[in-house]
């Protein structure tokens, strides 16, 4: 699986949700959970299958996030370790972080 190759499907129920990457057929999928709260959505948990690490699979649910808050006005707080990590890197998203 390419890094092109990696779909992001979203999962919003309204207070909570997911991003999942579907990954090879019988793997579990990986996974960047949220919750909302006001205007902010609390980005919980990250998590790719140990097979699967070292792909930017993380980063690519992780930039969907992203997206999204600039296209639907949300901010993020990287309650998730991965996620801080990220931000942490990207100074450029200090708009965005909550």
């Amino acid at each position: 699986m390419g890094h092109a190759e990696i779909e992001i499907e979203r999962r919003d129920r309204v207070t909570h949700g997911d991003y999942i990457a579907k990954l090879d057929a019988g793997d579990t999928p990986a996974k960047l959970s949220w919750t909302q709260r006001d205007d902010v959505r609390h980005a919980e948990h990250t998590f790719v299958p140990t097979s699967h690490r070292g792909r930017g699979i993380a980063e690519k649910l992780v930039e969907a996030l992203i997206e999204d808050a600039r296209s639907h006005g949300f901010k993020i707080a990287p309650d998730c370790s991965y996620v801080e990590r990220y931000f942490d890197r990207h100074k450029e998203l200090a708009d965005l972080r909550a």
